[in-house]
């Protein structure tokens, strides 16, 4: 019975095609809008935790003053000096790793190309708080640390824009008025989460820069790596107390530096994307409601247009329920086809914002079973009501019909 119903409805979709599709396209949009806009909101919020992964994992960043974090936050608070490296990793436990770093833009330069990027001062502690690999060559000894040594690696953007297929390891590179020798090349990572080229990077011992580069002794981040994620909040309550003592704080003094935890600032990230994607696919799904108003009109058109036959039908015995069943699954059908193109055409449209992103392609199954159900269910809401009218005819009033 009820496969016979949906012959009927296919053969009444037939012969009102051209009607049937501009019905469809109320459905197929808002399907495929809500699709496409989570889909590419999964993949944003992926791509945010994967770079801020590439960071470095477990890690506290902390800073002189009380700037936001990221690139440009600066303070005019005093600046970290290496005692202050020293007495956390002295006085830190359960940790991996403690980095200084100070940074500047410059240009490096290699026989006649020049490239600019920012040069980095570190221990060598910081290849592992960061999660850097080093693909060929070596990181520094602590002689080379102690000494100053003009001595440095490279990312992978620097090998390509000034060596090319030449191997970089041995070679010396001129940034300033000084030269160091390439020891290392680093491995790739790519951007970053607030959008730089990580990889675009020359890293040497901290003394080496302040004395050839900076001129002075400033550290502008202090960068604590917790052996487990459980000793996050611990190792931050201790560099703290540590920092305080350090930089002589008061009790009840607010403090003069920032330790933010990067475990955190990735959730917060990851909340306010997916936040965003629900709001856009919730205007994505208004348009799923206008293509439910546009089925019911047409359902009630299509009552309106075939009265003379419900009356004819009614009056050789079929049951309102019968009837009821034949224009709702019509409904039902017209809705369920335009969720399924729907979801194609919305799933093609997320795989090209996300090659044009350069975001992470995520079909969630699940959003798309969901399209699927709402299309559905909007077939049965918007279908009801036509199909109750045309079940409620008096078929000696629907039979006078011309």
């Amino acid at each position: 019975m009820l496969w016979e119903t949906v012959k009927l409805a296919l053969s009444s979709i037939r012969r009102n095609v051209l009607r049937s599709v501009l019905t469809l396209l109320g459905i197929v949009i808002g399907v495929a809008a809500v699709i496409a806009m989570v889909t590419l909101g999964s993949g944003a919020s992926d791509k945010v935790r994967e770079n801020l992964s590439k960071l470095g994992s477990n890690m506290l960043i902390a800073r002189p003053g009380q700037s936001t974090f990221g690139p440009g936050g600066a303070t005019d608070s005093r600046a970290f000096e290496e005692r202050d490296v020293v007495a956390l990793k002295n006085n830190l436990s359960g940790v991996r790793g403690v980095a200084p770093t100070a940074q500047k833009q410059l240009k490096v330069v290699y026989g006649a190309l020049n490239y600019d990027t920012s040069v980095t001062g570190t221990n060598s502690d910081w290849f592992t708080v960061q999660d850097w690999t080093i693909e060929d060559g070596r990181a520094f000894n602590e002689g080379e640390i102690r000494s100053g040594a003009s001595v440095c690696l490279i990312g992978s953007t620097i090998v390509r824009e000034l060596f090319g297929a030449q191997d970089p390891i041995g070679e010396r590179l001129r940034l300033g008025n000084f030269s160091c020798e390439v020891i290392g090349r680093l491995g790739s990572k790519g951007q970053s989460a607030f959008g730089s080229d990580q990889d675009s990077i020359v890293v040497e011992p901290l003394r080496t820069y302040h004395r050839r580069i900076a001129g002075n002794t400033r550290i502008n981040t202090i960068s604590i790596s917790a052996n487990e994620a459980s000793d996050v909040t611990r190792v931050q309550r201790d560099a703290e107390d540590i920092l305080r003592e350090r930089r002589r704080i008061a009790p009840g003094e607010d403090d003069d530096f920032t330790i933010r935890d990067m475990t955190q600032i990735a959730a917060t990230m990851a909340s306010t994307t997916t936040i965003l994607t629900s709001l856009l696919g919730a205007v994505a799904a208004v348009s799923l409601l206008v293509g439910g108003i546009g089925i019911m009109n047409i359902m009630l058109v299509s009552v309106t247009e075939r009265t003379r036959e419900i009356g004819i039908r009614l009056a050789i015995g079929a049951l309102e329920r019968q009837v009821l069943t034949q224009f709702l699954v019509e409904a039902v059908v017209l809705a369920l086809f335009g969720g399924m193109i729907g979801i194609v055409l919305g799933l093609a449209i997320a795989a090209g914002g996300a090659s044009l992103m350069d975001v992470p392609f995520t079909a969630d199954p699940n959003v798309i079973a969901l399209a699927f159900a709402v299309s559905a269910l909007i077939g049965v809401v918007f279908g009801f009501f036509p199909a109750r009218r045309a079940a409620r005819l008096d078929p000696i009033e629907a039979l006078r019909r011309e």
